[in-house]
């Protein structure tokens, strides 16, 4: 029994560690190409204001424009659910998209 208990442990932490060492790493190439949509509204190499504000050094700051800190899950937060005239991207992005933006929007 204890044999296949751990045959089945085993087995298993396998699976795990082939579906981690899988995983995508974020693509920040990747991230820019999907920033050409935000560019319409957003400067990618300034601060200056276009519709919605410059983003030069996004994470840097020492808070967006609704207050809060510039952390990952806040920017991913207001990406998703957009307002204040910015749309909500949650449905339009997929993950790997959304993680390449956060990787280009960290080299701003």
């Amino acid at each position: 029994m204890q044999k296949l208990l751990f045959l089945i442990f085993t087995t298993a932490l396998s699976g795990s560690m082939l579906l981690l060492a899988s995983a995508k790493k974020p693509d920040a190439a990747k991230g820019k190409e999907t920033f050409e949509q935000c560019a319409v509204c957003h400067n990618a190499d300034s601060t200056e204001k276009k519709m919605g504000p410059g983003l030069k050094g996004l994470f840097s700051k020492d808070k967006l424009a609704n207050g809060k800190k510039p952390t990952d899950a806040n920017v991913l937060g207001k990406i998703n659910e957009g307002g204040g005239g910015m749309p909500a991207y949650k449905e339009m992005l997929s993950d790997d998209e959304e993680a390449d933006l956060m990787a280009y929007l960290k080299t701003l």
